[in-house]
């Protein structure tokens, strides 16, 4: 499994049930409901300091389901002050230079049962409040380490960190990211695709209130996505070609604000960049197994999608909840909870679902990121055909909200 398998180790110095590479919300969400439900030693290894995660200014949306998940585990009424719930939403199709934008789609922001489908979380207070309550039910947090190496054995996992010391685990979990060292040091291969695109961060803030709408402009380079913050105030997810995209990351703030304004529009009247403006390069990878003795992925480590549909996040939400549950019942059983006989419960349950994810988003990138006039109204028909269809829309949101398919118990709100 390791590049330095079969070579000496020092005696571990510490011995944990389950180690978890990588403390974002995803590594942070399943070291406490694991802990939360069984008795069973923790640990979270994170290679930032956890001050500078906390100060995080960008926003995610965290579908319905994943809300009811943090309340269970009793974090969402600590993010919920910070957190605006998306009330509507409107899906535009036009060129840049198009004066009108007709509404071809709208959604109204609630699901069956009467709660927003998502809402907009601060990534510096869910990532806080997950550390808190991890720290607060016996998890132990460290931070400013890695994991460079290890080497699974009959009966546990020897892992060797950045900082010399060598630990022992009975299960390590790889939620370090889309380009996953741990992944790649478990042999595992991936189907990766690039999109050629760029994908631009950032916030903005705005004369006008934005009632909690949320607003994906498809344009020809790409999803041009407002989505509601507290107050006056948007974050933009922003597509672009990487070319173009590497230009206007370098602009002066005069010139990105007139970019910005040819996108944004002047609905909510004038803007004001907040910052931080990022780009993160757009494709798609998909691990071609999840798991492998005491070892598996979860989050971006298992899954990097195209953010049109906004359910990277959440996806990986879903992974933690479904391996949570599958730990907990193991270790309830009495089983090894670091065996393939119970890690491929977990990824029996989760490759259907972030393949079929997968592909969905791919193709809609690859349906609507284009200057085909003849996709755009094709495309156009369907948008229209489907605002015409009350159910059809009513399943695209209990989907965006993560109610449909195989839900873990913790997305359902309910304890392990």
């Amino acid at each position: 499994m390791s590049t330095s398998k079969g070579q000496a180790h020092t005696e571990p110095m510490d011995r944990y049930d389950l180690v978890i590479a990588g403390g974002g919300y995803v590594g942070l969400s399943l070291a406490l409901a694991v802990r939360q439900a069984v008795d069973l030693s923790v640990l979270v290894i994170e290679p930032q300091p956890f001050d500078v995660m906390r100060k995080d200014e960008r926003a995610s949306a965290v579908a319905a389901a994943a809300g009811r998940m943090l309340d269970e585990l009793g974090v969402w009424q600590t993010i919920e002050p910070d957190a605006e719930p998306i009330r509507d939403m409107i899906v535009t199709d036009s060129k840049l230079q198009d004066v009108v934008r007709p509404v071809l789609l709208t959604f109204e922001g609630d699901t069956d049962n009467g709660e927003p489908f998502a809402h907009m979380v601060p990534n510096g207070v869910m990532v806080g409040a997950l550390q808190d309550a991890a720290r607060d039910a016996g998890v132990e947090l460290v931070e400013a380490e890695s994991v460079r190496d290890f080497v699974d054995e009959e009966a546990r996992v020897l892992i060797s960190l950045a900082s010399g010391k060598v630990i022992e685990a009975g299960l390590l979990i790889a939620a370090d990211g889309v380009r996953s060292r741990l992944r790649d040091l478990a042999g595992i291969s991936t189907v990766k695709v690039d999109y050629d695109q760029v994908g631009i961060v950032t916030t903005v803030e705005h004369e006008r209130p934005h009632e909690g709408r949320a607003v994906e402009h498809f344009l020809p380079a790409g999803p041009f996505a407002i989505l509601p913050l507290k107050g006056n105030r948007s974050s933009l997810v922003w597509n672009e070609r990487t070319s173009d995209a590497r230009r206007m990351l370098d602009m002066d703030d005069f010139t990105f604000g007139l970019e910005l304004e040819r996108r944004f529009g002047k609905q909510l009247g004038a803007l004001k960049e907040l910052g931080p403006r990022k780009g993160f390069p757009l494709g798609m990878t998909l691990a071609r197994s999840y798991v492998a003795p005491r070892f598996a992925l979860i989050g971006d480590a298992a899954h990097g999608i195209h953010p049109i549909a906004g359910q990277g996040l959440n996806l990986g939400f879903k992974d933690a909840a479904a391996l949570a549950e599958v730990i907990v019942a193991g270790a309830r059983l009495g089983e090894d909870i670091g065996s393939l006989t119970v890690l491929e419960r977990y990824q029996s349950w989760r490759r259907f679902d972030v393949v079929q994810m997968g592909m969905t988003c791919d193709l809609l990138n690859r349906l609507f990121s284009n200057r085909s006039d003849v996709l755009r109204h094709v495309r156009d028909f369907g948008l229209g055909v489907v605002e015409r269809l009350p159910a059809l829309k009513r399943m695209f949101i209990e989907e965006a909200a993560g109610n449909r398919g195989d839900v873990p118990r913790l997305l359902k709100g309910e304890a392990l």
